[in-house]
């Protein structure tokens, strides 16, 4: 599969600005997976923008 980076960056709602991942999906849940993280995609605008992707981060707000 051919990765569709113009596509995707219609999509992708990192905020990270200098993130050279943005638009490479697999890159950057490979990235954040290696790091035990979450990439920011999965999270609401106003918690994406805090750049906590833990899995507790998540789960707390999912909680609440």
């Amino acid at each position: 599969m051919e990765c569709s980076q113009s596509k995707n960056m219609d999509f992708c709602t990192c905020t990270y600005e200098p993130c050279p991942r943005k638009g490479r999906c697999c890159e950057c849940i490979l990235y954040h997976r290696g790091k035990g993280q979450i990439p920011g995609c999965f999270f609401p605008v106003k918690l994406e923008r805090t750049y906590d992707r833990s899995i507790k981060n998540l789960a707390a707000y999912y909680r609440a």
